[in-house]
């Protein structure tokens, strides 16, 4: 459904909300998220170009979230590292079909809308307040 970068940044946003004022360094994200580094560094800049969060190098530096958590959606976080492809023409590029989508295509997208809508409803931090089974969402890191 999402992409794997998608979750990363989620799970890093996640982290950064349970204190949105603090800064954490992008080994401590990792080392909560259980985040590759690399990886995580590369998600980081995407989500500084979108503004989401700020990253500080140096003595007092980090990342840390530039917005709420109850203003900043699950959307907005998943468009800045991997947007969700929406079918606008036909996939197969059958130049009959146009934008005039077939039956399949056209559940597909509608699918693909209700995720959208869902996404764009929820914010972090109405991920953050929900119940959590006995798996949590953001755990601390391993000693």
């Amino acid at each position: 459904m999402i992409s794997q970068t998608a979750e990363y940044a989620l799970r890093a946003v996640a982290c950064l909300s349970r204190d949105p004022g603090a800064p954490m360094t992008t080994q401590q994200v990792a080392d909560v998220t259980r985040v590759p580094m690399p990886y995580l560094s590369k998600v980081i800049q995407s989500l500084v170009r979108a503004g989401i969060v700020h990253s500080q190098r140096g003595l007092h530096g980090g990342v840390s979230l530039l917005h709420s958590p109850e203003s900043l959606t699950v959307y907005e976080v998943i468009q800045a590292v991997d947007p969700l492809q929406r079918i606008t023409s036909c996939p197969l590029g059958i130049e009959s079909h146009g934008t005039q989508l077939c039956p399949l295509h056209r559940r597909l997208d509608d699918a693909m809308c209700q995720v959208e809508q869902a996404f764009r409803q929820s914010t972090i931090a109405d991920l953050m307040s929900e119940p959590s089974s006995s798996v949590p969402f953001c755990s601390e890191p391993a000693a």
